[in-house]
């Protein structure tokens, strides 16, 4: 709602307005003394009954109605019921000058007056909180007006409207309470050095002048970003010289006793002092800043200069402290307390008391001997006491000249810093784990494919019964299980192979409840919760279900005398998840999946670690340490997101976002593979191209597809590969690995497709088909996941075939 002639209230803007005026006496009281007059008039002529007593009676009592009435318009001051009205135009004019923009709505959530800059920023006369703001501004103005109707007062930062940055309060206004005042200011950021040029330029570099104090602000490359009006009276000659971007060395020169003059003062000139406090940052880019005082103490008291001095060190946006010669603290402005997490109670006395124990010779020792009479600068890494987990750096100078003052220390309050600085290193720990899982998988892979088939082979020759059938049935089944674990670190490198379906998640949670169940035992009670509306989502049935089941058991281990555990289904909408205001969660719809268990629960120093590879808290033997990455690597390679949280002294409560599927809903196939799978049960005839640099592998695929009757071409390499199908009168399929030395499988398969287009091939790896996919430019490419059995090495090849020359005939 808006208004086209706004204006503002106030509390100036509220002005007494005087109406209905009364003198003398009301009619309520002439009523009520009329009443009393009659009443008297009746009890006389009753008692006395005497018409003539009671007419005298009436007529004095008129006589003294009357007197009173004069008497009460003379002395009695008038009375005002006056109402008071809002005088819009009065209290706008008063804030029109504040620099910040104001506007007031009522009750009823209609604006009835606002100032031009509000109109200005806001493009209009738009009434609160439905104004133009970026991002989820408007919801967090809507939530502070209602905390104003409610506490009287609510508050927002880090609002912006366009490039326009804001800070804004609500505030419960007016006599009865029944207005809103919106008040919107501008947030300046401050910048470092351009605070470090404001003092050193202004009245900071003006006091510490008169005191003999000189400020220069130097860059990395030696030269003057700022200097003070002292410093350029003594070594410009003139307090309105331009020395920017001069080098500073240019106007200081060095004697052969190693003292330091200003160039310009030739003779008698008076030797300076330097002292140096240097923006503590990680780049190359960092300014320093240099004091500079005379030698001899001539020009300025120096206990003056050190007031002034330490005025400058508080209001500098980086950590400084001041040590005197015997180690002790003369003095530490704010960042410095804060970057070495001193909140309250009393300052140390010395810097050792900062840090560790073990920390605490090497920074004394150091102190002392810049305080001895080494005037470079330095710096070492220390631990803190309140952040021993995290080395920072403090740079240490020797100072001379100040009083007491021996040492200057130097500190970044990088908290902030150091907290994105973790988070990126494990990130890349995870990335780099990741990738060697990847590449240890995949060469497992190539040995589990060699056993297996193997096996298989071996079992083609015994029957249930021979003396060494059991054997390698329990051969195989180890393969097996180690063929799970590769899967699991493929998993949580995220270059497994995925089926992605459209399904429901409470569909899948439905399915595996039963097996839940068998897991958890008698002492763990299973609750399950389905929320309405849930979306669809894009994900593999399998893979899903080994996230429950690994939730549901890590939930189970965490409660070893019983309790609730609780698998919850619901939907989110992108509404509520802005109000989360997450930064790493997109504002999308999502389907969410929630594990709760009433266990021990997940203590603070572990939880950031809980989704690393092999990390585990339970007992040895009784936990691989994949489980958690495991999930943690479906999720991410399904495009979701999970979040692990546990309150001190509750269990723990695992969270995966998985986002709506956004496309039409699946239709149900039959199946039509019936043929195929008859053909596969039959004779193979034809002749395969065999491509594998891996012999064992290669051995056992020769073998199983000679059983079963295909004509089988094996090459070693590419470039065997391609002159083998050069020669061969006729190749029915190629059957390679991806990765090979020299000449890799989508490159022997372009040349090949480059001499017959037609050709069909299957590609055999154990990384994901998803990512390899993505590297091969080649179209209808079949895959076959590593490891594999001769069974399902048979059927690819016989679907494929078979898919082929249907499509030939048809």
């Amino acid at each position: 709602m808006a208004t086209s002639a706004p204006e503002l209230i106030g509390a100036s803007g509220m002005v007494a307005v005087p109406t209905s005026p009364q003198r003398g006496i009301s009619t309520r009281e002439w009523m009520i003394f009329g009443g009393f007059a009659i009443a008297s008039v009746v009890l006389v002529l009753v008692m006395t009954g005497n018409m003539a007593i009671a007419i005298g009676v009436a007529a004095g009592s008129m006589m003294v109605g009357g007197a009173l009435w004069v008497m009460r318009s003379m002395f009695v001051a008038p009375q005002s019921d006056a109402q008071f009205i809002p005088d819009w135009l009065l209290t706008r004019s008063a804030i029109d000058q504040l620099g910040i923009a104001m506007a007031i709505t009522d009750r009823s959530g209609k604006l009835v007056c606002a100032n031009d800059l509000f109109a200005s920023w806001f493009g209009g006369y738009v009434t609160p909180p439905d104004l133009p703001l970026n991002d989820n501004g408007a919801e967090r103005l809507s939530d502070a007006g209602r905390s104003a109707w409610r506490d009287g007062f609510g508050a927002l930062d880090h609002i912006s409207v366009g490039t326009l940055r804001l800070s804004g309060d609500v505030r419960r206004a007016g006599r009865a309470d029944d207005y809103l005042l919106w008040r919107f200011r501008v947030v300046e950021e401050r910048n470092p050095i351009q605070e470090a040029v404001r003092l050193i330029t202004g009245t900071p570099g003006r006091m510490l002048s008169a005191s003999g104090v000189m400020l220069v602000l130097v860059g990395p490359e030696g030269q003057i970003k700022a200097a003070s009006p002292a410093f350029l009276a003594r070594a410009a000659g003139s307090i309105d010289a331009n020395v920017l971007g001069t080098e500073f060395a240019g106007f200081l020169r060095v004697d052969d006793h190693g003292s330091l003059f200003f160039e310009r003062e030739k003779e008698h000139a008076t030797p300076l002092r330097l002292i140096q406090a240097p923006f503590i940052r990680d780049d190359s880019e960092s300014p320093i800043l240099l004091l500079l005082f005379d030698e001899d103490g001539t020009t300025a008291d120096r206990g003056f200069a050190l007031n002034y001095i330490e005025t400058l060190l508080s209001l500098l946006p980086f950590g400084l402290a001041m040590v005197d010669r015997d180690g002790r603290f003369l003095f530490m402005n704010q960042a410095f307390q804060r970057g070495v997490g001193m909140i309250s109670g009393l300052p140390p006395r010395y810097p050792g008391d900062l840090v560790v124990a073990e920390d605490k010779a090497a920074l004394g020792d150091m102190v002392r001997r810049y305080a001895s009479g080494q005037q470079l600068g330095g710096d070492i890494a220390v631990r803190l006491k309140a952040q021993p987990d995290e080395p920072i750096a403090i740079g240490i100078a020797g100072v001379r000249g100040l009083g007491e003052a021996a040492v200057l220390l130097s500190l970044k309050d990088s908290q902030e810093e150091s907290k994105l600085k973790r988070q990126v290193a494990q990130a890349s720990k995870m990335q780099a784990v990741g990738q060697l899982a990847g590449g240890i998988a995949h060469d497992f892979n190539n040995i589990l494919t060699a056993i297996l088939g193997t096996c298989d082979l071996m079992l083609l020759r015994h029957t249930p019964g021979d003396s060494d059938y059991d054997g390698i049935q329990q051969v195989r089944s180890n393969a097996n299980r180690a063929a799970n674990l590769t899967r699991q670190l493929l998993a949580f490198s995220r270059q497994q192979t995925l089926r992605p379906q459209v399904l429901n998640l409470s569909d899948i949670v439905a399915d595996v409840t039963h097996l839940l169940n068998r897991l958890l035992g008698d002492h763990v009670h299973l609750k399950v919760q389905h929320g309405r509306g849930i979306g669809l989502v894009r994900a593999d049935p399998g893979q899903m279900e080994q996230v429950i089941m690994n939730l549901v058991v890590n939930g189970r281990d965490a409660m070893p005398n019983g309790g609730e555990l609780m698998v919850e289904t619901f939907a989110i909408a992108a509404d509520d998840v802005r109000k989360m205001r997450s930064d790493v969660l997109p504002v999308a719809d999502y389907s969410v999946l929630r594990v709760t268990d009433q266990g021990t629960g997940i203590p603070p120093d572990v939880l950031p670690k809980i989704f690393e590879p092999f990390f585990t808290t339970k007992e040895v033997g009784k936990g691989t340490g994949l489980g958690l990455s495991t999930v943690y690597g479906i999720v991410k390679q399904t495009g979701g997101f999970i979040f692990a949280d546990s309150p001190p002294g509750q269990g723990a409560c695992f969270t995966i976002y998985l986002p709506v599927h956004e496309g039409p809903a699946p239709t149900p196939q039959r199946n039509s593979t019936a043929s195929s799978e008859a053909a596969a049960d039959g004779w193979g005839t034809g002749t395969i191209l065999l491509v594998e640099d891996e012999d064992v592998v290669r051995t056992v695929a020769e073998r199983a597809l000679s059983r079963a009757g295909y004509t089988v071409l094996a090459a070693a390499n590419g470039e065997e590969g391609v002159a083998l199908f050069k020669e061969a009168a006729t190749i029915d399929l190629v059957l390679s690995d991806v990765v090979m030395p020299q000449m890799d499988g989508p490159a022997m398969a372009a040349i090949i497709r480059d001499l017959r287009v037609d050709v069909p091939v299957v590609f055999m790896s154990g990384y994901a088909e998803e990512q390899l996919r993505q590297s091969i430019d080649l179209d209808n490419v079949d895959f076959l996941p590593k490891p594999f059995s001769v069974a399902q090495l048979t059927d690819r090849v016989t679907r494929t075939l078979d898919a082929h020359r249907a499509g030939e005939v048809s």
